[in-house]
Protein backbone atom coordinates (compact mmCIF):
# COMPACT_ATOMS: atom_id res chain seq x y z
CA UNK A 1 0.00 0.00 0.00
CA UNK A 2 1.53 3.49 -0.97
CA UNK A 3 1.94 5.73 1.56
CA UNK A 4 -0.21 7.94 2.74
CA UNK A 5 -2.98 5.69 1.31
CA UNK A 6 -4.13 3.86 4.37
CA UNK A 7 -5.32 7.00 6.31
CA UNK A 8 -6.69 8.20 3.22
CA UNK A 9 -8.98 5.24 2.80
CA UNK A 10 -9.84 5.69 6.66
CA UNK A 11 -10.90 9.23 6.09
CA UNK A 12 -12.77 8.05 3.08
CA UNK A 13 -14.72 5.50 5.35
CA UNK A 14 -15.59 7.94 7.86
CA UNK A 15 -17.16 10.08 5.95
CA UNK A 16 -19.07 7.85 3.56
CA UNK A 17 -20.30 6.42 6.71
CA UNK A 18 -21.28 10.24 8.20
CA UNK A 19 -23.10 10.69 4.80
CA UNK A 20 -26.28 9.05 5.99
CA UNK A 21 -26.25 10.93 8.96
CA UNK A 22 -25.47 14.44 7.00
CA UNK A 23 -28.52 13.20 4.73
CA UNK A 24 -30.59 13.06 8.04
CA UNK A 25 -29.52 16.52 9.46
CA UNK A 26 -30.74 18.18 5.74
CA UNK A 27 -33.89 16.85 5.70
CA UNK A 28 -36.75 19.59 6.39
CA UNK A 29 -38.72 19.12 9.69
CA UNK A 30 -42.60 20.31 9.32
CA UNK A 31 -44.90 20.89 12.17
CA UNK A 32 -48.32 21.60 11.04
CA UNK A 33 -50.57 23.57 13.84
CA UNK A 34 -54.34 23.78 12.84
CA UNK A 35 -56.12 26.02 15.34
CA UNK A 36 -60.03 24.84 16.04
CA UNK A 37 -63.09 27.48 14.61
CA UNK A 38 -61.15 30.48 13.86
CA UNK A 39 -61.56 32.52 11.02
CA UNK A 40 -58.89 34.68 8.90
CA UNK A 41 -60.60 37.83 10.44
CA UNK A 42 -59.36 37.34 14.01
CA UNK A 43 -55.44 37.72 13.53
CA UNK A 44 -53.87 41.37 14.02
CA UNK A 45 -51.66 40.42 10.46
CA UNK A 46 -54.88 40.15 8.29
CA UNK A 47 -56.52 43.25 9.71
CA UNK A 48 -58.35 41.96 12.57
CA UNK A 49 -58.65 44.67 15.70
CA UNK A 50 -60.77 42.47 18.45
CA UNK A 51 -57.64 40.10 19.46
CA UNK A 52 -53.85 40.12 20.65
CA UNK A 53 -52.01 37.76 18.36
CA UNK A 54 -48.16 39.07 18.54
CA UNK A 55 -46.88 36.12 17.51
CA UNK A 56 -48.73 35.17 14.71
CA UNK A 57 -48.19 38.65 13.91
CA UNK A 58 -44.79 38.03 14.14
CA UNK A 59 -44.43 34.87 11.84
CA UNK A 60 -46.18 37.00 9.01
CA UNK A 61 -43.83 39.83 8.86
CA UNK A 62 -40.86 37.10 9.06
CA UNK A 63 -42.62 34.49 6.95
CA UNK A 64 -45.30 34.38 4.87
CA UNK A 65 -48.90 35.02 4.59
CA UNK A 66 -51.68 33.66 2.80
CA UNK A 67 -54.80 35.78 1.92
CA UNK A 68 -56.61 33.09 -0.31
CA UNK A 69 -56.40 29.78 2.20
CA UNK A 70 -59.76 27.87 2.37
CA UNK A 71 -60.74 25.28 4.75
CA UNK A 72 -63.94 23.11 5.12
CA UNK A 73 -66.68 25.06 6.81
CA UNK A 74 -66.74 22.38 9.90
CA UNK A 75 -64.40 20.28 11.67
CA UNK A 76 -64.28 16.78 11.16
CA UNK A 77 -64.30 17.80 7.43
CA UNK A 78 -61.67 19.73 7.49
CA UNK A 79 -59.47 17.30 9.43
CA UNK A 80 -60.23 14.66 7.09
CA UNK A 81 -59.60 16.63 4.19
CA UNK A 82 -55.97 17.91 5.21
CA UNK A 83 -55.11 14.41 6.61
CA UNK A 84 -55.48 13.07 3.31
CA UNK A 85 -55.41 15.42 0.45
CA UNK A 86 -58.49 14.56 -0.93
CA UNK A 87 -61.75 15.79 -0.99
CA UNK A 88 -64.68 15.34 0.89
CA UNK A 89 -66.71 14.36 -1.91
CA UNK A 90 -64.07 11.30 -2.44
CA UNK A 91 -63.80 10.24 0.98
CA UNK A 92 -65.79 11.66 3.97
CA UNK A 93 -68.54 9.37 5.13
CA UNK A 94 -69.58 10.33 8.82
CA UNK A 95 -69.19 13.11 11.25
CA UNK A 96 -66.24 12.44 13.80
CA UNK A 97 -64.86 9.59 11.59
CA UNK A 98 -62.08 9.37 9.42
CA UNK A 99 -62.40 5.64 7.21
CA UNK A 100 -60.13 3.20 8.17
CA UNK A 101 -59.10 2.59 5.07
CA UNK A 102 -57.58 6.36 4.19
CA UNK A 103 -53.90 6.83 4.06
CA UNK A 104 -52.84 9.95 5.88
CA UNK A 105 -50.13 12.33 5.84
CA UNK A 106 -48.68 10.12 9.16
CA UNK A 107 -48.67 7.41 7.09
CA UNK A 108 -46.73 9.48 4.26
CA UNK A 109 -44.54 10.86 6.39
CA UNK A 110 -43.57 7.26 8.57
CA UNK A 111 -42.63 5.26 5.22
CA UNK A 112 -40.85 8.57 4.93
CA UNK A 113 -38.43 7.61 7.74
CA UNK A 114 -40.03 10.55 9.73
CA UNK A 115 -40.42 10.66 13.47
CA UNK A 116 -44.47 11.66 14.32
CA UNK A 117 -46.24 12.93 16.30
CA UNK A 118 -49.46 14.51 17.39
CA UNK A 119 -51.67 15.98 20.09
CA UNK A 120 -54.56 18.35 20.70
CA UNK A 121 -57.81 16.75 18.97
CA UNK A 122 -58.73 13.64 18.04
CA UNK A 123 -62.46 13.31 17.28
CA UNK A 124 -62.05 11.01 14.29
CA UNK A 125 -63.18 7.59 15.74
CA UNK A 126 -66.24 7.89 17.15
CA UNK A 127 -66.20 8.24 20.40
CA UNK A 128 -68.44 6.60 22.66
CA UNK A 129 -70.77 9.33 22.95
CA UNK A 130 -72.11 8.92 19.02
CA UNK A 131 -74.39 6.10 18.07
CA UNK A 132 -74.15 3.61 15.75
CA UNK A 133 -73.30 3.34 13.25
CA UNK A 134 -70.61 6.09 14.24
CA UNK A 135 -69.46 4.81 17.26
CA UNK A 136 -66.28 3.64 17.26
CA UNK A 137 -65.81 3.25 13.09
CA UNK A 138 -63.37 5.74 12.40
CA UNK A 139 -59.59 5.49 13.37
CA UNK A 140 -57.49 5.23 16.27
CA UNK A 141 -54.35 7.44 16.17
CA UNK A 142 -51.26 4.73 15.83
CA UNK A 143 -53.63 3.27 12.55
CA UNK A 144 -53.40 6.65 11.17
CA UNK A 145 -49.22 6.96 11.01
CA UNK A 146 -48.43 8.52 14.34
CA UNK A 147 -46.04 7.00 16.53
CA UNK A 148 -46.79 9.01 19.70
CA UNK A 149 -49.94 10.98 20.60
CA UNK A 150 -51.43 13.12 23.54
CA UNK A 151 -55.40 13.46 22.42
CA UNK A 152 -58.75 14.66 23.46
CA UNK A 153 -61.40 13.15 22.31
CA UNK A 154 -60.44 9.49 20.59
CA UNK A 155 -63.08 7.20 22.28
CA UNK A 156 -63.86 8.95 25.30
CA UNK A 157 -65.48 12.92 25.71
CA UNK A 158 -64.54 14.52 28.66
CA UNK A 159 -63.04 18.12 29.39
CA UNK A 160 -60.75 19.57 26.74
CA UNK A 161 -59.47 22.51 29.10
CA UNK A 162 -59.39 22.64 32.87
CA UNK A 163 -59.40 19.27 33.92
CA UNK A 164 -58.35 17.34 30.89
CA UNK A 165 -59.25 13.54 29.74
CA UNK A 166 -56.66 12.87 27.52
CA UNK A 167 -55.49 9.51 25.87
CA UNK A 168 -51.43 9.61 25.61
CA UNK A 169 -50.29 6.44 23.72
CA UNK A 170 -53.07 4.84 24.11
CA UNK A 171 -53.38 5.17 27.93
CA UNK A 172 -56.62 7.15 29.41
CA UNK A 173 -54.99 9.93 31.91
CA UNK A 174 -57.88 11.81 34.12
CA UNK A 175 -56.03 15.37 34.91
CA UNK A 176 -56.63 17.59 38.13
CA UNK A 177 -58.93 20.10 37.55
CA UNK A 178 -56.14 22.98 38.12
CA UNK A 179 -54.56 21.43 34.77
CA UNK A 180 -55.15 23.30 31.49
CA UNK A 181 -55.34 20.72 28.36
CA UNK A 182 -53.84 23.30 26.25
CA UNK A 183 -50.58 23.42 27.96
CA UNK A 184 -50.94 19.67 28.31
CA UNK A 185 -51.44 19.00 24.75
CA UNK A 186 -48.45 21.73 23.86
CA UNK A 187 -45.82 20.27 26.20
CA UNK A 188 -46.20 16.81 24.75
CA UNK A 189 -44.94 18.27 21.31
CA UNK A 190 -42.34 20.58 23.24
CA UNK A 191 -40.71 17.43 24.59
CA UNK A 192 -40.91 15.43 21.40
CA UNK A 193 -39.03 17.95 19.85
CA UNK A 194 -36.32 17.94 22.08
CA UNK A 195 -36.29 14.14 21.83
CA UNK A 196 -36.63 14.21 17.57
CA UNK A 197 -34.10 17.00 17.42
CA UNK A 198 -31.24 14.31 15.78
CA UNK A 199 -33.89 13.14 13.54
CA UNK A 200 -36.27 14.56 10.92
CA UNK A 201 -39.59 14.73 12.41
CA UNK A 202 -43.30 15.35 11.41
CA UNK A 203 -45.60 17.04 14.23
CA UNK A 204 -49.13 17.53 13.68
CA UNK A 205 -50.98 19.88 16.40
CA UNK A 206 -54.65 20.07 15.68
CA UNK A 207 -55.38 22.35 19.13
CA UNK A 208 -58.38 22.41 21.07
CA UNK A 209 -58.25 26.22 21.19
CA UNK A 210 -60.26 28.33 20.40
CA UNK A 211 -63.75 26.37 20.42
CA UNK A 212 -66.60 26.04 22.53
CA UNK A 213 -66.84 26.79 25.94
CA UNK A 214 -65.65 29.70 26.41
CA UNK A 215 -63.96 29.55 29.52
CA UNK A 216 -61.18 31.49 31.12
CA UNK A 217 -57.49 30.49 30.15
CA UNK A 218 -54.61 30.67 33.14
CA UNK A 219 -53.96 34.29 31.54
CA UNK A 220 -57.49 35.17 32.31
CA UNK A 221 -58.22 38.35 34.57
CA UNK A 222 -61.41 36.83 35.70
CA UNK A 223 -60.87 33.58 36.65
CA UNK A 224 -64.41 33.03 36.69
CA UNK A 225 -65.77 34.82 34.02
CA UNK A 226 -69.07 34.11 31.98
CA UNK A 227 -68.57 36.47 29.41
CA UNK A 228 -68.06 34.93 26.31
CA UNK A 229 -66.52 37.15 23.90
CA UNK A 230 -64.12 38.34 26.95
CA UNK A 231 -63.71 34.54 27.17
CA UNK A 232 -62.46 34.17 23.46
CA UNK A 233 -60.40 37.05 23.22
CA UNK A 234 -58.06 35.50 26.10
CA UNK A 235 -58.44 32.21 24.36
CA UNK A 236 -57.21 33.64 20.95
CA UNK A 237 -54.11 35.32 22.98
CA UNK A 238 -53.07 32.09 24.36
CA UNK A 239 -53.78 30.41 21.30
CA UNK A 240 -51.12 32.63 20.01
CA UNK A 241 -48.91 32.11 23.03
CA UNK A 242 -48.99 28.34 22.87
CA UNK A 243 -48.05 28.55 18.87
CA UNK A 244 -44.97 31.04 20.39
CA UNK A 245 -44.03 28.06 22.47
CA UNK A 246 -43.13 26.06 19.50
CA UNK A 247 -41.37 28.57 17.85
CA UNK A 248 -39.01 29.34 20.96
CA UNK A 249 -38.50 25.77 21.12
CA UNK A 250 -37.03 25.31 17.73
CA UNK A 251 -35.22 28.45 18.39
CA UNK A 252 -33.85 26.87 21.44
CA UNK A 253 -33.21 23.20 19.99
CA UNK A 254 -31.30 24.93 17.16
CA UNK A 255 -33.71 23.54 14.54
CA UNK A 256 -35.47 26.75 13.52
CA UNK A 257 -33.95 26.60 9.84
CA UNK A 258 -34.94 23.44 9.00
CA UNK A 259 -37.92 23.47 10.18
CA UNK A 260 -40.89 24.60 8.55
CA UNK A 261 -43.94 25.96 10.35
CA UNK A 262 -47.07 26.13 8.90
CA UNK A 263 -50.25 27.37 11.18
CA UNK A 264 -53.74 27.79 10.23
CA UNK A 265 -57.62 27.36 11.23
CA UNK A 266 -59.82 24.41 10.97
CA UNK A 267 -63.14 26.73 9.93
CA UNK A 268 -64.51 30.00 10.63
CA UNK A 269 -65.07 31.34 13.55
CA UNK A 270 -68.04 30.68 16.17
CA UNK A 271 -71.81 31.76 15.02
CA UNK A 272 -71.99 33.64 18.70
CA UNK A 273 -68.86 35.92 18.10
CA UNK A 274 -68.62 39.39 16.61
CA UNK A 275 -64.87 40.34 15.63
CA UNK A 276 -63.98 43.75 13.84
CA UNK A 277 -61.90 43.21 10.28
CA UNK A 278 -60.57 46.88 10.67
CA UNK A 279 -63.76 48.64 10.74
CA UNK A 280 -65.98 45.80 9.23
CA UNK A 281 -68.06 43.79 11.90
CA UNK A 282 -67.91 39.82 11.27
CA UNK A 283 -70.09 37.67 12.49
CA UNK A 284 -68.70 34.28 12.80
CA UNK A 285 -69.66 32.06 10.24
CA UNK A 286 -68.66 28.55 11.99
CA UNK A 287 -70.75 25.75 9.71
CA UNK A 288 -71.69 27.78 6.43
CA UNK A 289 -69.93 27.87 3.18
CA UNK A 290 -69.61 31.61 2.94
CA UNK A 291 -66.63 33.43 3.60
CA UNK A 292 -67.01 33.77 7.03
CA UNK A 293 -67.12 30.02 7.27
CA UNK A 294 -64.15 28.97 5.23
CA UNK A 295 -61.96 31.82 4.68
CA UNK A 296 -59.17 30.51 7.47
CA UNK A 297 -56.04 32.24 8.11
CA UNK A 298 -52.24 30.47 6.88
CA UNK A 299 -49.08 31.43 7.93
CA UNK A 300 -45.69 29.62 6.58
CA UNK A 301 -42.68 30.47 8.60
CA UNK A 302 -38.92 28.91 7.91
CA UNK A 303 -36.19 30.87 8.64
CA UNK A 304 -33.56 31.50 5.71
CA UNK A 305 -36.13 29.21 3.59
CA UNK A 306 -39.59 31.28 3.86
CA UNK A 307 -39.09 34.98 2.61
CA UNK A 308 -39.48 37.53 5.50
CA UNK A 309 -42.90 39.81 5.32
CA UNK A 310 -44.09 38.02 1.98
CA UNK A 311 -47.95 37.95 1.32
CA UNK A 312 -48.97 35.60 -1.16
CA UNK A 313 -52.57 35.26 -3.13
CA UNK A 314 -52.27 31.78 -4.51
CA UNK A 315 -55.25 29.82 -3.77
CA UNK A 316 -54.99 27.28 -1.31
CA UNK A 317 -57.05 24.59 0.15
CA UNK A 318 -56.43 21.74 2.35
CA UNK A 319 -55.86 19.20 -0.10
CA UNK A 320 -52.74 20.84 -0.82
CA UNK A 321 -51.33 20.59 2.71
CA UNK A 322 -50.44 16.74 2.32
CA UNK A 323 -48.51 17.78 -1.43
CA UNK A 324 -46.71 20.77 0.43
CA UNK A 325 -45.46 18.77 2.85
CA UNK A 326 -44.32 15.79 0.22
CA UNK A 327 -42.62 18.25 -1.33
CA UNK A 328 -41.23 20.15 1.70
CA UNK A 329 -39.71 16.54 2.95
CA UNK A 330 -38.48 15.09 -0.57
CA UNK A 331 -41.35 12.13 0.94
CA UNK A 332 -43.47 10.20 -1.47
CA UNK A 333 -46.61 12.06 -1.96
CA UNK A 334 -50.17 10.17 -1.23
CA UNK A 335 -51.82 9.16 -4.55
CA UNK A 336 -54.34 9.46 -5.89
CA UNK A 337 -54.92 13.48 -4.42
CA UNK A 338 -57.14 16.07 -5.06
CA UNK A 339 -53.85 19.05 -3.67
CA UNK A 340 -51.30 21.16 -4.93
CA UNK A 341 -48.47 21.60 -3.23
CA UNK A 342 -48.25 25.78 -2.58
CA UNK A 343 -43.93 24.66 -1.66
CA UNK A 344 -43.06 27.14 -4.53
CA UNK A 345 -44.86 29.91 -3.46
CA UNK A 346 -43.55 29.67 0.47
CA UNK A 347 -39.95 29.51 -1.55
CA UNK A 348 -40.54 32.78 -2.66
CA UNK A 349 -41.60 31.66 -6.60
CA UNK A 350 -44.62 31.65 -8.53
CA UNK A 351 -45.06 27.66 -9.40
CA UNK A 352 -48.11 26.01 -10.25
CA UNK A 353 -51.05 27.52 -9.09
CA UNK A 354 -54.63 26.11 -8.65
CA UNK A 355 -56.88 27.95 -10.91
CA UNK A 356 -59.72 27.20 -8.52
CA UNK A 357 -60.98 25.74 -4.99
CA UNK A 358 -63.30 23.10 -4.92
CA UNK A 359 -65.53 22.78 -1.80
CA UNK A 360 -67.94 19.88 -0.98
CA UNK A 361 -69.63 19.87 2.29
CA UNK A 362 -72.05 17.31 3.91
CA UNK A 363 -70.67 16.96 7.56
CA UNK A 364 -73.58 14.39 8.48
CA UNK A 365 -74.16 12.28 5.17
CA UNK A 366 -77.39 10.71 7.13
CA UNK A 367 -79.48 13.63 6.19
CA UNK A 368 -79.88 16.56 4.34
CA UNK A 369 -77.91 17.42 0.73
CA UNK A 370 -74.64 17.99 0.33
CA UNK A 371 -73.65 21.91 -0.73
CA UNK A 372 -70.58 21.87 -3.35
CA UNK A 373 -69.17 24.96 -4.91
CA UNK A 374 -65.82 25.89 -6.52
CA UNK A 375 -65.13 29.53 -6.38
CA UNK A 376 -61.54 31.98 -7.17
CA UNK A 377 -60.60 34.90 -6.29
CA UNK A 378 -63.74 36.78 -6.70
CA UNK A 379 -66.04 34.21 -8.51
CA UNK A 380 -68.03 31.77 -6.66
CA UNK A 381 -70.39 28.77 -8.19
CA UNK A 382 -72.40 26.59 -6.15
CA UNK A 383 -73.26 23.66 -7.76
CA UNK A 384 -77.49 24.61 -8.13
CA UNK A 385 -75.73 27.14 -10.04
CA UNK A 386 -76.09 30.24 -7.92
CA UNK A 387 -72.81 32.40 -8.75
CA UNK A 388 -71.66 35.37 -6.37
CA UNK A 389 -69.34 38.35 -6.77
CA UNK A 390 -68.07 37.30 -3.67
CA UNK A 391 -65.31 40.38 -3.66
CA UNK A 392 -68.16 42.89 -3.56
CA UNK A 393 -70.87 40.72 -2.13
CA UNK A 394 -68.67 38.64 0.90
CA UNK A 395 -72.21 38.00 2.83
CA UNK A 396 -73.92 36.43 -0.50
CA UNK A 397 -77.10 38.39 -0.89
CA UNK A 398 -77.57 38.98 -4.32
CA UNK A 399 -76.54 35.84 -7.08
CA UNK A 400 -75.88 37.29 -10.76
CA UNK A 401 -78.15 36.25 -13.08
CA UNK A 402 -77.50 33.77 -15.72
CA UNK A 403 -77.83 36.07 -18.67
CA UNK A 404 -74.99 38.79 -16.96
CA UNK A 405 -72.68 35.81 -16.38
CA UNK A 406 -71.60 33.56 -18.96
CA UNK A 407 -68.24 34.34 -18.92
CA UNK A 408 -67.46 33.93 -14.88
CA UNK A 409 -69.51 31.08 -14.90
CA UNK A 410 -67.72 28.88 -17.84
CA UNK A 411 -64.48 28.28 -16.47
CA UNK A 412 -65.71 27.60 -12.63
CA UNK A 413 -68.44 25.15 -14.32
CA UNK A 414 -66.08 23.08 -16.28
CA UNK A 415 -63.78 22.98 -12.75
CA UNK A 416 -67.16 22.24 -10.69
CA UNK A 417 -67.73 19.53 -13.68
CA UNK A 418 -64.54 17.98 -13.36
CA UNK A 419 -65.34 16.83 -9.49
CA UNK A 420 -67.95 14.19 -7.81
CA UNK A 421 -71.42 15.48 -7.28
CA UNK A 422 -72.20 12.89 -5.24
CA UNK A 423 -69.94 11.39 -1.79
CA UNK A 424 -70.68 8.77 0.23
CA UNK A 425 -72.84 7.63 3.33
CA UNK A 426 -71.72 4.91 6.36
CA UNK A 427 -73.82 2.74 4.53
CA UNK A 428 -70.65 2.28 2.00
CA UNK A 429 -68.55 2.68 4.96
CA UNK A 430 -65.36 0.38 3.76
Amino acid sequence: MKPGFKPFLLLWSLAVAAFPMMLVADKTNVILIMADDIGYECYGAYGGASYQTPVLDRLARQGMRFDHAYSQPLCTPSRVKIMTGLSNARNYASFSTLKQSERTFGHMMREAGYRTAIAGKWQLLGAEHYKAPIKGAGTWPKDAGFERHCLWQVDKLGERFWGPLVTIDGELKQFPKEVYGPDVYCQFLLDRMKEYRDEPFFLYYPMVLVHSPFVPTPDSEDKKSKNRQRNFADMVAYMDKLVGRIVEQSEKLGIAEKTLILVTGDNGTHKSLKSYLGDTLIVGGKGSPTDAGTHVALFGYQPGTVPAGQVSDALVEFSDFVPTIAAATGASPLSPTDGVSFLPQLHGRKGGQRDSVFIYYWPRPEKGEPTRFVRNRRWKLYGDGRLYDVKNDVLEKKPLPAERSRKQRASLQKALDRMPAQGQTLLKFD
